[in-house]
């Protein structure tokens, strides 16, 4: 007998679960913004600010593997409601270190690392519970709605803490953090999450190891889902560099403004916000592979460049828009891809291991960002050389310019990997070479040889 259904599921319920979401993380937004302006105040680094960029992002793109053949293996609800749990235990070990002045520097990369090991159980998990809870033509409205709200929080995140700071100082941020994260707990626990077919998910399953393989086998038989990924491998490694110097070269070029910060991360916002709206209304190409290749070079052009080489807050904010517009239209489109050609059963192992490919050249790019700039990029910009003088045209030469610098080389090669990806064609024809999931034909073990 079938299971009986225990709270809403399809578009209904997934909207429950978006909205506790969105108010999760608006609560996680405001205390990186804090813990962002704490750490900057403490050291003037941005290698410090990379330190705490890699501890917390590490870990979610090592145990990936391991998370997706476990999510595979138990009911995603309780994993999405364990990850989210697991967030607001390190909240709340930062609020018990600050209350007895004991919050140090290395307890961002502890509570950090916790979290991120924990959150490496939520993209698998909220990927393949999407395909389970609706229709095929709702994923890429579904996944734009996870955009719209992580562009939401942007908005409001910074604009709350930046005011807020003032008033309850960090405390109160990290309490409202605590609040949010119950809320998106209470949400998953209301609504029902379908599992998939028992007979499909046993037939697919071995043991634990051969489960944390399983998706390098699935995704390296396949030239299309591989090219994909390393498009992905090679545009986040370079667009790492930029995300980590970007607070500390406002924050440099501002003396520590937060005001600034906090405006020009809102823009960021803004620009998901329109452009996961404008993708929910449009669904995107109907070949969703230009909506990946294409946004990653429109966002790094009008994005990332601009944001290099700007010195105001208008132009800042005008590039962050630009650079955050086409980002639901990447992800989106390239979610749609997977979650329409791998079957349901193998989501957790699959996703797991793609997030890893796509994204473990970050915390690499983490690691070399932060001392790039302080000691090669902001020193090259601050000496009287002439090629300094030459790309201070360009660039500016006060503090902060050397990482305005390492913004316009991110833009340039992010443009060229979008563009590049055209020249393959196992990548601009991926939807027409593979199968959907549900054209006929059961999951099945990958073959030993690239298709």
């Amino acid at each position: 007998m079938a299971e009986a259904q225990r709270g809403p599921t399809g578009l209904f319920g997934f909207s429950i679960v978006w909205f506790g979401q969105l108010v999760s993380m608006i609560g996680t937004g405001m205390t990186r913004f804090a813990l962002i302006i704490w750490a900057y105040q403490l050291t003037g680094q941005a290698t410090a600010l990379a330190l705490v960029g890699f501890f917390s992002f590490a870990p979610v793109v090592l145990f990936s593997p391991l998370a997706g053949a476990i999510v595979d293996r138990v009911p995603r609800k309780l994993v999405m409601i364990a990850s989210d749990l697991a967030a607001g235990l390190s909240t709340v070990a930062l609020l018990i270190l600050h209350l007895t002045g004991h919050l140090q520097l290395w307890h961002l990369f502890a509570t950090g690392f916790f979290a991120g090991a924990f959150e490496s159980f939520q993209f698998p998990a909220y990927s393949a519970a999407i395909s389970l809870m609706m229709e095929k033509r709702h994923y890429t409205r579904a996944n734009a709605m996870l955009g719209l709200a992580e562009a939401a929080s942007g908005i409001i995140a910074p604009m709350l803490a930046g005011g807020l700071l003032l008033l309850i100082g960090i405390r109160g941020i990290f309490t409202i953090d605590i609040v949010t994260f119950v809320v998106a707990i209470a949400a998953l626990l209301v609504v029902f999450i379908p599992e998939p077919v028992r007979a499909e998910r046993e037939a697919t399953q071995n043991s634990l190891w051969k489960d944390s393989i399983f998706g390098f086998r699935y995704i390296f038989a396949s030239r299309s889902l591989l090219g994909l990924q390393l498009v992905f491998f090679a545009s986040n490694l370079i667009a790492t560099f930029g995300f980590t110097v970007f607070a500390p070269m406002i924050l440099a070029r501002t003396a520590n403004d937060s005001l600034v910060l906090g405006t020009v991360q809102m823009a960021f916002g803004i620009g998901g916000v329109v452009g996961g709206a404008a993708l929910t209304a449009w669904g995107g190409f109907k070949r969703r592979v230009h909506g990946v290749l294409l946004g990653m070079a429109l966002s790094s052009v009008f994005g990332t460049v601009v944001l290099g080489l700007s010195q105001s807050v208008v132009v800042w904010s005008i590039g962050a828009f630009a650079e955050m517009l086409f980002l639901p239209l990447i992800n989106g489109s390239n979610q749609t891809i997977w979650q329409a050609k791998v079957p349901p059963a193998l989501q957790g192992r699959v996703f797991a291991t793609r997030r890893l490919i796509a994204q473990i050249s970050a915390p690499i790019a983490m690691l070399i960002a932060g001392p790039l700039a302080d000691r090669v990029f902001e020193p090259l910009m601050a000496s009287e050389s002439g090629l300094s003088q030459t790309l201070g045209r360009m660039v500016g030469n006060g503090p902060g310019s050397g990482m305005g610098l390492m913004l316009v080389i991110v833009g340039v090669l992010g443009a060229a990997v979008g563009l590049g990806g055209y020249l393959f064609p196992a990548v601009r024809n991926a939807e027409i070479l593979l199968p959907d999931h549900d054209a006929g034909a059961p999951p099945k073990e990958p073959a030993e040889n690239p298709v």
